[in-house]
């Protein structure tokens, strides 16, 4: 058993809590299996929700962005943000059209960012997030140079405040809708690990992580 986080009255599930799921285990699963989040947040213009490049290390997940976003000075100032990521993994066909579904993997975490202020724990930090890209991918490249580091904000959020849904398996038809003639299943999704294409210019031999791209 992992250890679950307990729900607050902002992350407790009440609409099918029976799919809700507390575990850090979970959470930590469906934020490293994501590439991408949304970010919710409220200013003096409205409420906005903005998708970001996201990664996890230990119990936060990270964001970046230019300082001179007004994403990234809002939330660096402590505004309460809500994050989000969904995986979908197939719509569920029932008998009855009320009764369809989807299947799929959702996590919701609440809270305030805060900035990555130490110059060392900044870079570290992006070396995760490249060797999320592709691991091995960090040794290969240009390193961000100081200028680059400087027009940038690291941001993160803790996952202690968090809550996960999932739901899986097949349609849930009432009794009475049994005999309707209908096909009934689910038509799952998946995401797809497609071949590299190589940039015209690029003239060096592809390493592991890219050969082996698409062979999972």
């Amino acid at each position: 058993m992992t250890a679950a986080l307990p729900p607050s009255d902002r992350t407790r599930v009440r609409r099918v809590a029976h799919n809700a799921d507390y575990e850090k285990a979970t959470v930590h699963a469906i934020v490293d299996a994501a590439y991408l989040c949304h970010v919710a947040f409220a200013d003096d213009k409205g409420t906005h929700c903005i998708p970001m490049v996201c990664w996890r290390e230990h119990e936060h997940l990270y964001i970046h962005g230019s300082n001179g976003s007004r994403l990234v000075k809002l939330l660096a100032g402590g505004t309460q943000a809500c994050v989000t990521i969904t995986h979908l993994d197939g719509l569920v066909l029932a008998r009855s059209a009320f009764s369809h579904s989807m299947n799929y993997r959702s996590a919701m975490i609440y809270g305030s960012f805060e900035k990555v202020d130490d110059e060392a724990e900044k870079r570290a930090t992006m070396e995760v997030f490249m060797d999320k890209i592709a691991v091995g991918r960090q040794a290969d490249v240009r390193p961000g140079n100081d200028k680059e580091f400087d027009a940038t904000t690291i941001l993160r959020i803790s996952l202690a405040e968090a809550a996960c849904k999932i739901r899986t398996g097949g349609p849930n038809d009432d009794e009475e809708d049994m005999a309707v003639e209908a096909w009934a299943g689910v038509l799952p999704f998946a995401v797809q690990r497609l071949a590299p294409v190589r940039h015209e210019r690029c003239e060096i031999a592809a390493p592991a992580y890219v050969t082996a791209w698409d062979a999972s």
